[in-house]
């Protein structure tokens, strides 16, 4: 019986090595805000931008590269509910990370509503949020 687990995770590496760049839609890590103090910087003294379901916080970085992170609180929903409105959150902003201002670091905050939206209502919220971003 052990074999069929072996099977299945070869399966999933085949899969996942031979997929095109690009397609993951996963985050650097370079690209991501990790440290608390870093994020609650952005959230206090960053600009707003808010849209139904989404708030996005941005202020001007140290580094060249434009950093973000996610926050979805618990009134966004159980634990399920709250991961996967981050991934895909995390999968809308993968690909336009690079059209925020050079240098920003970017707290998108997931709104209670977000957590009975569509993958297409994220999309157009934040899409209106970050049109309001200047230099966009």
């Amino acid at each position: 019986m052990a074999f069929l687990p072996l099977v299945a995770l070869k399966v999933a590496l085949n899969y996942l090595l031979n997929l095109p760049s690009g397609l993951t839609n996963m985050l650097p890590a370079s690209a991501r805000l990790r440290k608390s103090s870093e994020i609650s910087a952005v959230m206090k003294s960053g600009t707003r931008f808010s849209a139904k379901l989404v708030v996005l916080h941005v202020a001007n970085g140290t580094s060249g590269q434009s950093k973000v992170a996610f926050a979805v609180g618990k009134n966004v929903g159980n634990s399920v509910t709250r991961h996967r409105v981050t991934r895909q959150l995390r999968h809308i902003v993968s690909p336009v990370l690079s059209k925020f201002p050079i240098g920003s670091h970017v707290v998108v905050r997931a709104l209670p509503p977000a957590a009975t939206a569509t993958f297409t209502q994220l999309t157009e919220n934040l899409e209106f949020a970050m049109t309001k971003v200047p230099k966009l």
